[in-house]
């Protein structure tokens, strides 16, 4: 029988104290009618809270800006939205779960007519939706004001809520990481330049947001190389890049990072075995959650249940990583998307009982 214990010991930070090293990935589910989480939205996260998922980071949820979204569907987190936002909080707390909204902004990834208000014009650092396609006009310095303090209040919301930390969404080629990739981002002012540079936007949401809530609400800030744009970005190529980029996010006073790979297994860098979130946790000193492909296969299960050496590296190489302390917290995605009860079977190792992840089964809300 597999030795499940780095995954269910307790996490302790300066912050933050969690019963397992499990989390609950944010996931678009898009069953929020006009933004409004119901109490549909608020059964599907008590439900995760109740089978043990340690920390629960909600879907993207959108800030106080009319170009925010891009489906009327997915969940704000401003205005009659806050209400629902409230009875999400209350029902993860009765079960004695914690949960952190990740705060979201589409940018230029959002086209012309989508969205709550249609007619708000998308913005983005200069206007490019991805490396070929400029759709746009550069962010204004009032607006990047005006969007700074629309993550801030977020923030500041969130607290207000009872939530247990925030996440901002700055991976995957949204906003912020808009603001991150040389591609997206061919500003000449103090947002634009080199990486450093290019963090700067970022690092400023992160001190307005530490205005709003306090030293001691935690902060984390979702990265990653890989844009939906393009697989193969990359942010930074060499570890001495990835310290430049991080360093201001640091200061700026990040708490954990959350580091977005397509597969944790894969290395980052030519040389070392680490993964994004090893380099990260190596370069900051903070604490940080990897994420990418944990248990969506008939491998995951099968490893868990002594099939095949090739098989079983999947979960033996996990268990490796963080038994190391290589990174500290580990995300699973889709697997719980569809199985509230994923944390607790693989626990139990009632390894037959999983539910596999199927598109279909994803178009509901378990």
């Amino acid at each position: 029988m597999t030795d499940l214990a780095p995954l269910f010991r307790p996490f302790e930070s300066e912050k933050l104290k969690l019963k397992n090293r499990i989390v609950m990935a944010p996931m678009t589910r898009s069953f929020s009618p006009d933004g409004i989480p119901g109490d549909d939205v608020a059964s599907y996260y008590k439900r995760r809270a109740l089978n043990e998922v340690g920390l629960i980071i909600t879907e993207g949820t959108t800030v106080d800006h009319d170009a925010a979204e891009n489906d009327p569907n997915v969940p704000a987190f401003h205005g009659k939205a806050l209400e629902g936002w409230a009875k999400v909080v209350d029902e993860v707390h009765t079960v004695g779960g914690k949960i952190m909204p990740q705060l979201w902004h589409t940018g230029m990834v959002r086209r012309q007519g989508q969205g709550r208000t249609p007619d708000a014009v998308s913005v983005g650092p200069s206007g490019y939706a991805n490396a070929d396609k400029q759709v746009g006009e550069a962010a204004s310095i009032d607006q990047i004001d005006a969007l700074i303090g629309a993550f801030a209040q977020g923030a500041s919301d969130a607290k207000r809520l009872g939530f247990d930390g925030i996440e901002l969404h700055g991976a995957h080629g949204y906003l912020i990481d808009q603001f991150f990739w040389d591609a997206t981002n061919k500003r000449g002012d103090k947002y634009g330049g080199a990486l450093a540079e290019r963090a700067t936007f970022a690092a400023d949401i992160v001190k307005a947001a530490r205005a709003a809530v306090g030293k001691d609400f935690p902060i984390i800030i979702r990265l990653s190389q890989w844009k939906q744009q393009d697989f193969a970005a990359k942010l930074a190529h060499t570890p001495e890049d990835l310290e430049t980029f991080l360093t201001p996010l640091v200061d700026a006073g990040v708490d954990l990072f959350h580091c977005s790979q397509r597969r944790y297994w894969e290395p980052e860098f030519d040389g070392s075995d680490l993964n994004f979130a090893g380099w990260t946790k190596k370069i900051t000193g903070k604490p940080t959650i990897s994420v990418g492909s944990v248990g969506l296969d008939g491998e995951f299960i099968a490893s868990l249940g002594g099939a095949s050496a090739e098989t079983a590296a999947d979960i033996s190489n996990l268990l490796e990583r963080m038994a190391a302390n290589e990174f500290d917290l580990i995300a699973v995605g889709r697997a719980l998307l569809v199985d509230p009860e994923w944390v607790v079977k693989v626990r139990d190792q009632r390894l037959d009982e999983l539910k596999p992840y199927t598109k279909e089964a994803a178009q509901e809300l378990y």
